[in-house]
């Protein structure tokens, strides 16, 4: 097992688009799957939701981690851990994002299986019928692992 460089990880963090957002809730750590972007050029990864703990959580407390494996086998495997901190984003501004987020995990989604979804609906189980919290985690450190026998 060895040490992924920064730029092996971004890598795996731009060509998926599931992780497993931990967040801590009542002094509970947490840790659940999310559909997810990772945009280069504010360096976060980009997600949204509905109101509700996870929400409130991490309106609490800002700080979060997301991770995700691709695991071939036991001798064959890559993880990312990204940490970060939670922000809500408002307005025009995230319509905007939302937006970048949708044409993204697109985007991957055709890249990584061949198929190109027509609405976030597809590639997304929220159904919401309030508007969408939209919201980036502003990245502070990757870390990765990989592991090839």
């Amino acid at each position: 097992m060895k040490d992924l460089k920064t730029f092996e990880a971004i890598y795996i963090l731009k060509n998926n688009y599931i992780g497993n957002l931990s967040y801590v809730w009542k002094n509970k750590p947490y840790v659940i799957p999310i559909t997810y972007y990772f945009d280069e050029e504010s360096y976060s990864l980009i997600s949204y939701s509905g109101e509700g703990h996870k929400i409130e959580a991490m309106r609490t407390n800002n700080f979060v981690s997301m991770g995700l494996a691709e695991i071939e086998s036991a001798n064959k495997w890559e993880s990312v851990l990204a940490h970060g901190e939670f922000e809500e984003l408002n307005g025009a501004y995230a319509k905007q994002v939302l937006h970048k987020f949708a044409n993204g995990v697109k985007k991957v989604m055709f890249i990584k299986e061949d198929k190109y979804p027509d609405l976030i609906s597809d590639f997304s189980s929220k159904t919401l019928s309030r508007k969408p919290i939209i919201y980036r985690i502003k990245i502070s450190e990757i870390t990765g692992k990989v592991r090839t026998y």
